[in-house]
């Protein structure tokens, strides 16, 4: 098993599809990263040899900002726009979309499951708003 950054990478899978597995590292970036290192994409992660997956991580760490240290950077981004009250950082801190989706009907990663208030029936509600009786002795 190749590990590149502190993530294994599955050895079965092509090395393109597998770089997407590091946080920060998409489809993209595997491309470039790949051209630089001279590594033909449709490689399985099982036949690098030492030499190309220490190439390829160097690469990575060179140029790229990934793992803990981008979503750190992600992290302090978001507090930034909490703290300065900007729009996008109160609909951070609401737990809502930022960035203009609708959410009368959909955001349910967002919002959570849906709960449904509805009207009750008056003989419902009057026996939710009862008090239980007490025993007396």
């Amino acid at each position: 098993m190749v590990r590149i950054v502190g993530v294994d990478l599955p050895n079965e899978k092509r090395l393109d599809i597998a770089l997407t597995y590091i946080y920060g590292v998409g489809r993209s970036n595997v491309v470039t990263i790949l051209e630089k290192a001279g590594i033909e994409a449709g490689k399985r992660v099982n036949t690098l040899t030492d030499e190309e997956a220490s190439r390829v991580a160097k690469i990575i760490e060179k140029n790229f900002l990934v793992e803990g240290d981008l979503r750190r950077q992600v992290a302090e981004n978001i507090k930034r726009l909490r703290d300065i009250g900007s729009y996008r950082g109160m609909r951070h801190a609401k737990k809502l979309p930022a960035r203009g989706q609708r959410t009368r009907s959909n955001a349910r990663t967002k919002r959570g499951k849906r709960v449904t208030i509805g009207a009750m029936k008056k003989d419902d509600r009057v026996k939710q708003d009862k008090p239980a009786p007490v025993a007396e002795k």
